[in-house]
């Protein structure tokens, strides 16, 4: 039930991070993947890498924040593959660092358009192709800030709070169709993305002091959810969140 042979995948800000190594575990599932992200070189130079693997890939460049770009994105799919059956949107953008107080509107617009807006223009734009299939499945790359405070990424946990909500409703808009609709939630991950948290060696330690799995999370650690909603042993799960962040969440530091 694990097997993805002769599915389609989309899997947008695929070259690094998160998305690479999504891309990675289901070409080994079977799929055929298409990378995407906005630099076109490492498109093309990941997907050569894949394809010398033996798997099946090909890159279509696209920045998330411009509708017509993810246009192009399924279009270009469809031409190659003639279909799509998995839909993973990962990429996302965090120009603003700092206290609300002092966010400016063109860092919020930039924030709402990548992170929140880009799954909605993707999804309605693939759901025609999803809808054929009957057992497509779309995952939405949250994050724990959706659900905690924060001093300094509040506009980015806005943003990926309203991701959750996103889900909810297109779950319950296409479930009629076979089409599920789930998202992930990690904690912190050691990608580029969050580096200025995880090289930060005395903020590290507490981390994982706080932590009850005592360790920070890899990229590896969410491709394998991903794989999971992607695939048939998910076939019965809808409109969740699926948090993954070493229990960070579950705990209580008293001082």
């Amino acid at each position: 039930m694990f097997d993805l042979k002769g599915k389609v995948a989309i899997i947008t800000g695929s070259t690094k991070g998160i998305g690479k190594a999504i891309a990675i575990q289901l070409c080994k599932a079977g799929a055929k993947v298409v990378i995407s992200s906005r630099k076109h070189q490492e498109c093309v130079k990941f997907s050569k890498e894949l394809i010398e693997k033996g798997f099946s890939a090909f890159s279509i460049p696209c920045h998330v924040g411009k509708k017509n770009e993810i246009k192009n994105l399924v279009q270009e799919t469809i031409k190659k593959f003639n279909s799509i059956d998995i839909l993973v949107s990962n990429a996302a953008t965090n120009p603003a660092f700092g206290p609300l107080s002092n966010l400016q509107d063109p860092a919020f617009d930039k924030i709402i358009d990548v992170n929140l807006k880009s799954s909605i223009w993707l999804i309605n734009e693939a759901s025609p192709y999803l809808k054929k299939n009957k057992t497509s499945s779309v995952i939405i790359m949250s994050s724990i800030s959706a659900f905690i405070g924060t001093k300094d990424i509040g506009a980015y946990g806005i943003s990926k709070a309203a991701e959750v909500s996103l889900v909810k409703h297109l779950a319950v808009e296409l479930g009629s169709y076979g089409i599920r609709v789930n998202a992930i939630a990690p904690g912190l991950i050691k990608t580029d993305f969050s580096k200025a948290i995880w090289n930060n060696k005395k903020t590290l330690t507490k981390q994982i002091e706080t932590t009850p799995l005592k360790r920070i999370g890899y990229p590896e650690d969410i491709s394998g959810i991903v794989h999971f909603l992607a695939s048939n042993a998910s076939l019965f799960i809808t409109g969740q969140l699926i948090v993954a962040d070493g229990g960070e969440t579950i705990t209580s530091v008293i001082s």
